[in-house]
């Protein structure tokens, strides 16, 4: 049996939810009305939320009328999420680099830096080779990442939080290509350590891997206004793509 990588021990940890519980909703909501604006889907177009953790903007997607599938390797937020379940929202435990479906949406979209978590390239590919297959002909996948260039001229160091009574300790720094996150706490008398590991993809990795995918990127934003891409300033790297074929 293969040690769990690490997001799947910490996206299913009840102390992740607890650090990032106070993230700003609205942006995030804002951002995803700003991109339905400016993709303009059809009513009832099949959108999959490709890992959509506790299902937050499948919910808000959904709210459209849209046909929406969430789908996230955590059992923990599969679980909370299908107490929302309706007819035209669905939530299923999935690993990325699995088909799920094939040439079944009009959109895929992966929200909020859920790539580059793998430690093999191969296993990016094959996520994107997913994408590329589970969309229909004319479909549209959108992913959302940080701008590598903008996080590391602005990276933080070392910060603490006290979230419901735990002191968080983080620390982030660039090693190699990805930028690691470390958390570390104690709880009810035990220490805690957990880690984000990020890779540091720029705009011309993700043309290389895309392409490799069958997948061609159409458009580049660099915000959640979804302006212009810019290399050192925008905060984002928000990528619109279609299938070659």
């Amino acid at each position: 049996m293969a040690a769990a990588e690490w997001f799947e021990n910490w996206f299913d940890s009840p102390y992740y939810h607890i650090l990032y519980k106070t993230r700003d909703e609205s942006e995030a909501e804002g951002f995803i009305d700003q991109l339905l604006e400016t993709l303009s889907p059809p009513a009832g177009a099949r959108i999959l939320d490709l890992a959509c953790g506790k299902g937050r903007y499948s919910r808000h997607l959904a709210s459209h009328g849209f046909e929406v599938t969430g789908i996230d390797l955590s059992v923990q937020s599969i679980t909370f999420a299908r107490q929302y379940e309706q007819d035209n929202l669905s939530f299923f435990t999935h690993d990325m680099r699995q088909p799920f479906r094939i040439n079944y949406f009009d959109y895929i979209f992966n929200f909020f830096t859920s790539f580059g978590y793998f430690d093999s390239e191969k296993d990016d590919i094959r996520t994107l080779r997913n994408v590329a297959a589970g969309l229909r002909p004319g479909g549209t996948f959108v992913l959302d990442f940080f701008n590598s260039v903008y996080v590391i001229n602005r990276l933080t160091g070392s910060e603490e939080k006290v979230i419901d009574g735990i002191l968080f300790k983080i620390h982030k720094k660039v090693e190699g290509q990805h930028v690691i996150k470390t958390i570390d706490f104690r709880d009810h008398g035990k220490t805690r350590h957990f880690e984000e590991r990020v890779r540091l993809f720029l705009p011309e990795d993700f043309e290389r891997l895309f392409g490799a995918a069958g997948l061609r990127i159409l458009k580049t934003y660099g915000d959640y206004q979804l302006r212009p891409f810019h290399r050192e300033e925008s905060p984002r790297l928000i990528l619109v793509a279609q299938p070659m074929h």
